[in-house]
């Protein structure tokens, strides 16, 4: 099983123009990932979503040429990019990521939000079902009742949850306040 670093690199804004004001660049954001790799920050976070693809194929780009075990990418499931014409929408997505970013697997995989949630997280489950190099499965801002309704239909299908991604600092304590902190200590892997 993979063991994830306490903190995770998000690559959100790179290459969506006007983020923040900001428009990071390829160019921009190759000392980030040097430094950030030197000093052993080596979890990745990314999603479809993030430009439509562009902060992938930049990571991608970093990533080449790198031993697949010094790095961990975490990638995610956005249902509002998904192809809803399509019978395998969910596999039609992990697929088109993995050849974007030219990987094998996904050490993280999630389901974005919730729209929809039940449907993609049960697509997900059938996804993985019986592979070999399942990722660590996440769902990511999801309320409490979400959260317990995606971990009971991955165990249905073998698999568990294994992360959850939501909003949580000093000043938006709601994850605890909801009891969201005590499930994931008590029922998933974290």
């Amino acid at each position: 099983m993979t063991i994830l670093p306490k903190i995770a690199l998000g690559a959100w804004a790179w290459g969506n123009d006007g983020t923040f004001g900001n428009s990071l660049t390829a160019e921009n954001l190759k000392p980030v990932f040097d430094t950030a790799m030197a000093n052993g920050q080596n979890l990745w976070d990314t999603a479809y979503a993030y430009g439509m693809g562009t902060s992938e194929k930049i990571l991608a780009g970093f990533l080449k040429g790198l031993p697949r075990d010094s790095y961990l990418v975490s990638d995610k499931f956005t249902p509002q990019c998904a192809d809803y014409s399509s019978k395998t929408a969910m596999a039609d997505m992990i697929e088109m990521q993995l050849k974007l970013m030219d990987l094998d697997r996904f050490d993280v995989y999630w389901i974005h939000n919730v729209w929809d949630a039940p449907k993609w997280t049960e697509e997900l489950a059938e996804y993985f079902e019986g592979k070999d190099n399942v990722p660590m499965i996440g769902v990511s801002n999801h309320n409490l009742a979400e959260i317990k309704e995606a971990d009971a239909i991955l165990r249905a299908h073998g698999l568990k949850l294994s992360a959850v991604q939501n909003h949580y600092s000093l000043i938006n304590r709601s994850s605890e306040d909801s009891g969201i902190l005590e499930y994931c200590r008590q029922s998933c892997d974290l």
